[in-house]
């Protein structure tokens, strides 16, 4: 009998071939096929370990008794638009931001929706009371060449602004985006140079991406571009960078969007992630803000319970609820560029809009973490500084994707931030 599998904050997810198995693959699309019955669109990253996955997983399902499309490599939030338009359910081969050598599950609901838990439990159930297969050879099955352009489309629908008077630098961290995001934007009129769009199985996320920005900040300013766009390894989140090189992270696209576009929306979600000067700036506009834990899927259950169009989080994962079941990098991408087509540098339009209070976060490896040390450190720094409850805050929260504890510190001292990120740091010996 097959061993329990847990779905984290984004899928089952762990180390390719140890932990995300061929078997198990096979198993979950057994699963899927069970719990969820109906057509299947399957899309995969660029990882090595993902066609062979993928291959597991559409053996499963159709075992299962359902119809599976291979859609190749393609982004999450693509798969999502394929399965709302076809009518089915999908599922991703991807381990998003993650290392090459990690891969993960991730199931979306009928229409491409995120999964709710009840359904996640039942898949877990069947998963673990299903077989592993008789054989891991799995045969290749065609791949569907026409939902790339049918998801490109889609896309320009939504957003068909004229870009033209742009220069735009794409990153698209050698991962799903690498074989189209310079067809959409090239399609915006916008001038287009792409960086990082040669996956090779192991270069994902390396050094590149949403994760790791500094060399797309870098040839923004090289070039006097207009901006810089940086996706992660399965596109679902977007970090841009303004014409001066600076980072502009998800509050930095929420407060722009709730105080700049979606004036018939007052409302807001957003993570416990999220920055103070966020909540500050968003009251100033008379825009009701809902904190949720950590995950898109929190974010979008808090949309859908107030009818709210807009949330997301600072690592770039936004929902524009009216336009996609789920965060969208290069929808993301085209309005944040739209924006600044019609209204300016994106530098100008952040920094008249809001200003960000100083900010760290520090991650703990989870086999070394101490929770009183931290809550006490925590404590001596606010007593020392006599600082208010209202401006300083802790957030501690163990990874759902990694073997790590995250600790966020912020303050409206910037001496304060840095003097108990030093003490973390050191309390932990950390370089």
């Amino acid at each position: 009998m097959a061993s329990p599998v847990r779905f984290g904050t984004d899928g089952i997810r762990g180390r390719a071939f140890s932990d995300i198995t061929p078997a198990l693959a096979y198993r979950l699309g057994r699963a899927v096929a069970e719990v969820l019955a109906m057509p299947v669109v399957v899309g995969y990253d660029t990882r090595e370990s993902s066609p062979v996955l993928a291959r597991a997983l559409i053996a499963g399902l159709v075992d299962g008794g359902v119809s599976a499309t291979n859609l190749g490599v393609f982004t999450t939030p693509g798969v999502a638009v394929i399965a709302q338009r076809r009518g089915g359910c999908g599922v991703v081969v991807s381990a998003s931001h993650n290392p090459y050598f990690d891969n993960g599950l991730k199931v979306l609901g009928p229409g491409g929706a995120k999964l709710d838990v009840l359904t996640e439990k039942s898949l877990e159930n069947v998963l673990h009371r299903t077989a592993d297969p008789e054989t891991l050879e799995f045969v290749d099955t065609p791949i569907d060449e026409s939902a790339e352009a049918e998801y490109v489309d889609h896309l320009r629908a939504l957003v068909p602004d004229d870009l033209s008077a742009l220069h735009v630098v794409l990153d698209c961290a050698n991962g799903a985006s690498s074989h189209v995001a310079h067809e959409l934007f090239a399609a915006t009129g916008a001038r287009v140079t792409t960086l990082h769009n040669e996956p090779d199985g192991v270069n994902i996320n390396n050094g590149c991406g949403s994760t790791h920005p500094d060399d797309l900040a870098r040839r923004v300013v090289e070039l006097g571009a207009d901006l810089g766009l940086a996706f992660d390894g399965d596109a679902d989140r977007l970090i841009a960078v303004d014409s001066e090189g600076r980072l502009r992270d998800g509050d930095d696209v929420m407060v722009l969007f709730a105080a700049e576009e979606e004036r018939g929306d007052r409302g807001l979600v957003v993570t416990t992630m999220s920055n103070l000067g966020l909540h500050r700036a968003m009251e100033e506009v008379g825009v009701e803000v809902v904190e949720t834990e950590v995950g898109d899927r929190n974010v979008l259950v808090g949309l859908e319970e107030r009818g709210w169009v807009l949330g997301g989080e600072q690592s770039g994962h936004i929902i524009f609820r009216h336009l996609s079941p789920t965060g969208d990098g290069l929808l993301t991408g085209l309005k944040v560029a739209a924006l600044v087509a019609r209204r300016g540098p994106l530098g100008d339009l952040c920094d008249e809009r809001w200003r960000r209070l100083p900010q760290r976060l520090v991650n703990v490896t989870a086999d070394v973490y101490d929770d009183a040390s931290v809550r006490s450190l925590f404590a001596q720094v606010r007593e020392r500084h006599a600082v208010s409850e209202t401006d300083v805050r802790l957030f501690i929260r163990r990874s759902g994707t990694e073997p790590l504890v995250r600790v966020m510190f912020e303050s409206t001292s910037l001496e304060l931030v840095e003097e108990f990120t030093q003490s973390l740091r050191e309390l932990f010996d950390l370089a």
